[in-house]
């Protein structure tokens, strides 16, 4: 009911946002949701606004010409999750794709684009911290919707009926690995070729690999997961 009424009133509350601050005696009936829906608009339209004043149009030539990214991510659609904790300039940078338990099957058509139209040297899969697909999958998820099942159903981890987030965490890393390994079988000419390198990482944001809130951990290179071996990968090796 609250999704068919924001849906319903989205446009008026754009106009209405756009046009002047919210003044109380002003507000539609629906009370406090129209206000929270109007404050998320507002919100949005107001940090673009600084976004555009903080950048000259010169900043958008090089995107408007077409995009060059240097990687392709894929990430869980899990809102903890974006890239200024990746990147501090992802315009143009990361050709993103983004579904619910961060999954090759999933984006697959996506990830293809960005590995074999766009030429992208990385492919990354990004698992993180108190993922809720990971623990679904770990539990029942039998009476959820159609559609996220759907999902779901392709997410297979280790693990069932979690007791507490570090079995959640164990789980994330195997289906990180698990999505390098469904990349590496369709991506095996590009990997041994030399031209791409797949990646397995944890957002960790609960600091449970004890390397600091927000970290990105890489746990997996083009299969190998031996940490020692990782950190002498040619793609992880300091000059």
């Amino acid at each position: 009911m609250k999704t068919l009424i924001s849906r319903t009133l989205l446009a008026a509350l754009l106009a209405s946002t756009l046009a002047a601050p919210a003044v109380a005696s002003d507000a539609p009936s629906h009370g406090d949701e129209i206000t929270q829906v109007r404050a998320v608009v507002k919100n949005l339209l107001t940090d673009n606004a600084a976004f555009v004043k903080a950048h000259k149009n010169s900043y958008f030539d090089p995107l408007v010409k077409g995009q060059q990214p240097r990687a392709t991510l894929v990430t869980c659609s899990d809102s903890r999750v974006h890239t200024h904790a990746l990147d501090k300039t992802p315009d143009g940078d990361l050709f993103m794709v983004r579904a619910i338990g961060n999954q090759h099957a999933t984006g697959e058509g996506s990830i293809e684009y960005g590995v074999r139209h766009l030429n992208t040297p990385v492919l990354m899969f990004i698992g993180h911290s108190s993922c809720g697909a990971v623990k679904a999958a770990m539990g029942g998820y039998a009476g959820i919707e159609p559609a996220i099942k759907k999902e779901l159903d392709t997410l297979h981890v280790p693990g069932k009926n979690p007791k507490d987030d570090r079995e959640v965490m164990t789980s994330v890393e195997a289906n990180v690995n698990s999505q390098v390994a469904s990349a590496l079988q369709k991506y095996d000419a590009e990997v041994k070729a030399g031209t791409l390198t797949v990646i397995g990482a944890v957002y960790d944001f609960r600091n449970d690999y004890k390397q600091g809130n927000g970290r990105l951990v890489v746990v997996n290179v083009n299969g190998e997961i031996d940490r020692a071996k990782i950190k002498q990968a040619p793609a992880m090796a300091k000059k």
